[in-house]
């Protein structure tokens, strides 16, 4: 793998080709920015689900899908919904129909109000594995970014404990750089100098 040139004429470790713009505007101005929301939060562990065995592309081309299929992901309102709802899904193309996942998103997200209960939001429950400093790694190459790490073991583990499906630890990883507790911008990357701060 190596870094991509978009139309705009910057290198980034993926997006930005024609006809890939979106990527690479979720590259610039989401992956490996520090989130605090927990309504985000839970919409990019869902989505972070629903991409095993697929292409992380795929999955937020379906984005608006799922944002509209999942009530523009309000943990409340997922965690409520009805079997017949769950079923219904699995004849939207707008999001992945596999059925596991469909059913998970529920699941994860009546785990995900209990962690809010617990600790007061998820963010604090998550953040709090990282003292709320995020882990910035400045990888010299592709090659230096792991699929995971002691810390996505570590997170992994107690969402799984929890009861919460599809957040095996490199799921947990790839999450983890989503939402900005990892920053692996690459040598090279437009946004790599950002990572020296």
């Amino acid at each position: 793998m190596s870094l991509t040139l978009g139309s705009d004429g910057k290198a980034r470790c993926f997006g930005g080709q024609p006809g890939k713009e979106f990527y690479g505007e979720y590259h610039d101005t989401e992956w490996g920015v520090p989130v605090h929301d927990d309504r985000m939060l839970f919409e990019m562990l869902i989505l972070e689900g629903a991409q095993a065995g697929l292409s992380w592309e795929t999955v937020l081309r379906k984005r608006d899908g799922y944002r509209a299929a999942f009530h523009d992901f309000e943990v409340e309102r997922v965690a409520a919904m009805t079997d017949a709802e769950l079923e219904a899904l699995r004849e939207d193309a707008g999001i992945v129909r596999n059925k596991l996942k469909i059913r998970s998103a529920r699941k994860n997200a009546r785990i995900f109000i209990q962690m809010q209960h617990e600790y007061r939001t998820f963010d604090a429950w998550l953040w709090g594995h990282v003292d709320g400093t995020p882990i910035v790694n400045r990888p010299q190459s592709f090659a230096d970014v792991p699929v995971s790490t002691p810390l996505s073991d570590t997170v992994s583990k107690a969402l799984k404990q929890r009861g919460m499906s599809f957040v095996g630890t490199t799921i947990i990883y790839a999450y983890l750089q989503a939402v900005g507790v990892v920053n692996d911008h690459v040598k090279g990357c437009w946004k790599y100098p950002s990572c020296r701060t």
